[in-house]
């Protein structure tokens, strides 16, 4: 937390300018770095106690509370919301109106064999387990639980939990964790189901890759992937490492847990 807020002030900082009014305000004769440790140790929101007399206070409570964290979200309050306000009315209204314009454009040149944009209506996309070329190697389409072990340094970012170190020996490392595919997803598509032909669920999409950012604007088949969790690792995980029976058996009601 003290790393992300330290680098967010810096670059506040940055794209403002040193004498900008806001960043006076904010830093003060503080450097970002010191600001984020002096916030980040000093806030007691950690306290669940806390946040819960906050929240039964209501405005007033926060209104009246002296934590830094709470200080200095009222402090930049007015900048941000107008700020968000600029942004809106004049990036993201113009954005709105053009993608209008565009769609229109591509449906009257492509009639129905063009798919609609992701809106809160059922989308479906159609694709192939399959993996891609990056920087000169071949990345598999299915990865392991056994593969997640074999990373693991104990150190961020390959760091696992300590419950899953300790039932590494009840695991079946063979089993599939992440699968990438390429079915055609965007931001907000995160949560939905993976079917195969038999119509079964078989895991659940929860990130693209990085070449797949540019799928809000064209998809390319090549490099483009989907990635998603495989329902085996999800029920290997619930029941052999966070013991969730219960929840095993409503996916899989003759299934029994295994430990």
């Amino acid at each position: 937390e003290e790393l992300t807020l330290g680098f967010s002030l810096s670059k506040l900082r940055e794209g403002l300018g040193a004498d900008h009014p806001a960043v006076k305000k904010v830093l003060g004769k503080d450097s970002p770095e010191d600001l984020a440790r002096a916030l980040t140790s000093g806030s007691k929101l950690q306290d669940v106690a806390l946040r819960k007399k906050l929240w039964e206070g209501g405005p007033r409570a926060i209104a009246a509370s002296n934590d830094p964290m709470i200080r200095m979200a009222r402090l930049i309050d007015d900048d941000a919301r107008a700020i968000r306000k600029l942004y809106e009315d004049q990036i993201e209204a113009v954005e709105k109106k053009n993608d209008e314009l565009i769609a229109k454009a591509i449906f009257a040149i492509k009639g129905q064999g063009s798919y609609p944009d992701a809106t809160f209506t059922l989308r479906l996309s159609y694709g192939a387990v399959k993996g891609y070329d990056q920087e000169g190697g071949h990345v598999a389409p299915i990865t392991t639980i056994g593969g997640a072990f074999d990373r693991a340094t104990g150190k961020e970012p390959f760091a696992l939990p300590k419950s899953w170190i300790a039932s590494k020996g009840k695991l079946d490392l063979n089993t599939p964790l992440n699968f990438v595919s390429t079915n055609d997803i965007i931001g907000g598509n995160s949560g939905s189901p993976v079917f195969n032909q038999a119509s079964e669920i078989v895991g659940l999409v929860f990130d693209g890759n990085i070449q797949s950012l540019g799928g809000a604007f064209w998809f390319d088949e090549s490099v483009n992937r989907t990635v998603s969790l495989h329902s085996a690792a999800l029920l290997e995980a619930l029941s052999k490492v966070y013991l969730a029976d219960r929840i095993v058996k409503e996916l899989r009601p003759t299934a029994t847990a295994v430990r």
